[in-house]
């Protein structure tokens, strides 16, 4: 059975999206005295869980880029498939660079999500109400999130929620994304 360049792309998204939140989730269980509200998502990638969570960022990243690439060439939307390649190379970055490499992890870290929620806002144009905005309201959230978090302003979710807030409305577009191209005639 053939696919077409836009199920193709639907299929990484979803799987980059769904693979990320459960690997997080089973690397949260696993890190002795994890606490989601202080830790940072990124203390994963260190200690106990760094292999698991690390090879996890480098797949949402590689399955991004992949889905980058049968975006291009399944529509005619550069700004969207920039996005999503910058998207994708941070996303990695946070994988290849571990927390406790310092300055390039961070600088990673913010590509992917500043990205993430650019590439949420620019999809409304391939997408059908209501999905299209769920999307645009999703890429808000987070880059309102990434304000907040990185001015220290945690709203009493401490660092760690407040970054969950950045990073997982992403992951749930793409996921919702992913499905929405899945399901296109």
């Amino acid at each position: 059975m053939m696919y077409d360049d836009k199920k193709i792309a639907g299929a990484f998204f979803f799987f980059a999206g769904v693979q990320s939140i459960l690997l997080m989730i089973i690397s949260i269980c696993l890190y002795p005295g994890y606490c989601v509200s202080t830790n940072y998502i990124s203390d994963l990638g260190v200690g106990s869980t760094s292999t698991l969570f690390n090879a996890t960022m480098i797949i949402l990243g590689g399955c991004t880029l992949i889905g980058a690439y049968f975006i291009h060439r399944g529509y005619s939307y550069r700004l969207f498939y920039v996005l999503l390649i910058i998207t994708g190379i941070g996303a990695a970055g946070v994988g290849i660079f571990p927390e406790d490499t310092g300055l390039i992890h961070g600088i990673a870290a913010l590509i992917a999500f500043f990205f993430g929620g650019l590439s949420a806002i620019s999809s409304h144009k391939l997408l059908q109400p209501p999905l299209t905005y769920f999307s645009i309201i999703l890429g808000l959230v987070s880059l309102l999130a990434l304000v907040l978090f990185m001015t220290g302003t945690f709203l009493g979710l401490g660092p760690g929620g407040m970054e969950r807030i950045v990073a997982y409305p992403i992951l749930l577009w793409g996921i919702g994304f992913g499905g929405a191209l899945i399901g296109s005639k």
